[in-house]
């Protein structure tokens, strides 16, 4: 049997458009795989509830007694490692049901608080 002369250039044509519009949806139509979108969503919420959590630890600073010679400490440190760290030994990233403090919430609330002390 023999086939038709179209079908060759046809299919042909059928697999680059397909691997042309693939291209594209991924590189500039906004496509994800279902592992890329997960990976987006969880940094998203994460962020979001560092974000909520944030007041918390401030507030936590507030309250501490010695919270005027701890802010002085803390602005005076020099890289956002070093005040990760203080914020996180001084205890006000640590939120109330866990038992170790939080990086993420103690970069954050650092990073509030020496906006905050120095304005």
């Amino acid at each position: 049997m023999q086939s038709p002369s179209w079908i060759k250039p046809g299919i042909l044509g059928a697999i680059v458009g397909g691997i042309a519009t693939m291209i594209v949806g991924f590189s500039y139509g906004g496509w994800y795989l279902g592992s890329s979108a997960d990976s987006m969503a969880q940094k998203q919420s994460d962020a979001a509830v560092i974000a909520a959590l944030v007041p918390v630890c401030v507030g936590k600073s507030q309250i501490d007694p010695q919270a005027a010679t701890k802010l002085v400490a803390l602005g005076a440190m020099k890289t956002s490692y070093e005040q990760r760290d203080y914020v996180m030994k001084a205890g006000w990233a640590t939120m109330p049901a866990a038992t170790a403090p939080d990086r993420n919430l103690a970069t954050a609330c650092a990073e509030m608080l020496t906006k905050t002390a120095g304005s």
